[in-house]
């Protein structure tokens, strides 16, 4: 979605995000599991109740309707919530997008709940998530998400 962080209110927001993950779900994700294939995707429909839901304040219960519809029910196996202070993530953000972009541009409050979301969420279902401390190089997040995948799933190690 591209355009400036007051663009559309959060219950269209949540409205073209589900629209949009459920063409990707039916054209891409279904298919591939079908085949046999892993799946990783990035923010799937977490992100929709933490961003839209605990950022933008509209209902849980509306969203997770939503996002029913939009996967069909599917849910991941395995959700890894990379967490780094609010200020370091914003940094890292504009330099790699070159400046703000949709919602790096919104205040550290809207920020805040975001990751107090995915820390509910996370709470919620702690056999589903696995927070990774998205602080260091690359290469020790990298390590970091190995692990948690290998912890989930044994039979890769």
């Amino acid at each position: 979605m591209s355009g400036g962080a007051d663009r559309w209110d959060g219950a269209t927001e949540a409205l073209l995000v589900s629209a949009a993950r459920r063409d990707h779900v039916r054209k891409t994700i279904l298919p591939a599991l079908e085949s046999g294939a892993w799946v990783l995707c990035d923010r799937f429909a977490d992100s929709t109740l933490a961003y839209q839901g605990y950022g933008r304040g509209q209902p849980l219960p509306m969203l997770r309707s939503l996002q029913e519809i939009a996967t069909d029910g599917l849910l991941p196996s395995l959700t890894l919530w990379l967490d780094l202070p609010l200020e370091e993530g914003l940094r890292r953000a504009a330099q790699r997008r070159g400046g703000e972009a949709r919602f790096e541009g919104l205040d550290l409050g809207f920020h805040r709940r975001v990751a107090e979301g995915f820390a509910a969420l996370a709470a919620a279902e702690p056999s589903r998530f696995r927070r990774i401390d998205a602080d260091g190089t690359p290469e020790a997040v990298s390590a970091r998400i190995a692990a948690a995948i290998c912890a989930h799933f044994p039979d890769l190690a």
